[in-house]
């Protein structure tokens, strides 16, 4: 099939979508299929850049900055994003290429129109890839209140989900918030598992061994650290566990509370605790090696599910999971049911401590589990999987 798919994250980008999409590209590229990839850009000069990697065209075409920056400078950004880049596109030379198909992946929500010109042009089926309902997380949060702004981002998304005829959510639980939508004749909501690539270890410039935490069991949190995350509980885990010599802590990332958690950790006293500054991506599977178990922390304001793509690192590397994470996410039965890990769902993370010493005793017995993390990952979590799952929503 000839593929559109659509993002605001892609490689140079080190996230987890920027990531996932690399890997989805790929695939799609292995499986024979002609994709185009599209990207807004802030830094290219032109309206465009055509690159081919890796089997695929990628298309950055020039739009307003929307990353690390203010949350109001954000919503503007995002806002002129997607007449932006149909600008952009109509002065590249793909201005009237036609697709078999247009996937798009959610956040961002502001996409739409420009989805809707892709299969106005082609005459084809779109597929929602979401991984968040905003601005319903941002609500639970206490982020946003249900004033005017809550009402455009619902306008907004609105305006997505009617581009899609079908909807991947990473959830069952997710399901029913489109219970209404699917309604409708021709549109169905499914789960799309996330997915990631196999990554063979290339390193990485991080050497524990030349670090305080040398000969400890190391607890690893590599990702954003930002509120949605809501890490003060794994600071907090590791005060408790501070007179613990063997055990250690490591942060890897950036994120809106970065700096914050760093400084906390610092005023008390945490010498089992390290910050590092983000590292590429292809640097992850060197750290993991190192490590001994991974860490996923959700704000537990959260009312939605998701899997954070760390989940999936981590499970690809063989680390069992220790999770502080939101009431009634389907992540805790699906580390608990498949032996790869302990969640909290305690919102205090009152718990963490206790789970966490029984994940450091039965290390020493249970050598199974990290096993049972790469059958997980190769069961449910490919990024072939997924590519089938998408193109038969396309085709249907």
């Amino acid at each position: 099939m000839r593929l559109a798919l659509l993002a605001d994250t892609f490689p140079p980008l080190r996230s987890s979508g920027a990531v996932q999409l690399k890997d989805l590209s790929r695939q799609f590229a292995r499986d024979g299929h002609d994709l185009t990839v599209m990207i807004p850009s802030s830094d290219i000069l032109g309206s465009h850049v055509l690159e081919e990697i890796d089997g695929c065209r990628v298309l950055r075409l020039k739009a307003p900055r929307t990353k690390d920056i203010s949350f109001v400078q954000r919503v503007i950004g995002e806002s002129l994003m997607s007449s932006a880049m149909q600008a952009s596109l109509a002065r590249s030379p793909l201005a009237d290429a036609r697709y078999d198909g247009v996937i798009w992946y959610s956040p961002t929500i502001f996409l739409g129109s420009l989805v809707s010109r892709l299969k106005r042009q082609s005459d084809c089926r779109g597929y929602l890839i979401l991984r968040d309902v905003f601005p319903e997380w941002a609500v639970d949060m206490g982020l946003l209140g249900r004033g005017i702004p809550y009402h455009y981002f619902k306008a907004v998304e609105a305006h997505q989900y009617a581009q899609a005829d079908v909807i991947g959510v990473q959830s069952e639980s997710n399901l029913g918030y489109f219970k209404t939508w699917s309604a409708r004749p021709g549109r169905r909501a499914e789960v799309l598992q996330n997915w990631l690539d196999g990554e063979a270890e290339q390193g990485c410039s991080i050497r524990i061994s030349d670090t305080p935490l040398k000969t400890r069991k190391v607890f690893v949190y590599a990702g954003n650290m930002g509120i949605a995350q809501g890490m003060d509980r794994l600071i907090n885990l590791a005060a408790a566990l501070r007179d613990r010599h063997d055990v250690g802590f490591l942060f890897v990332g950036r994120g809106t509370e970065a700096d914050r958690l760093r400084r906390q950790a610092k005023d008390r006293g945490l010498s089992n605790v390290l910050f590092h500054d983000e590292i590429p991506s292809e640097e992850i599977p060197g750290l993991y090696a190192q490590c001994h178990f991974g860490l996923v922390a959700l704000d537990p304001r959260h009312k939605t599910h998701n899997l954070p793509g760390k989940f999936l690192t981590y499970m690809r590397a063989g680390l069992p999971v220790l999770a502080s994470i939101n009431p009634g996410n389907d992540l805790a039965a699906l580390i608990e049911d498949e032996g790869v890990g302990r969640a909290s769902v305690d919102p205090a993370g009152a718990d963490l401590p206790q789970l966490a010493l029984e994940m450091l005793t039965a290390a020493g017995s249970a050598g199974s589990a990290a096993e049972r993390c790469k059958e997980l990952f190769g069961r449910l979590f490919s990024p072939a999987a997924a590519a089938r799952q998408i193109v038969r929503g396309l085709r249907e």
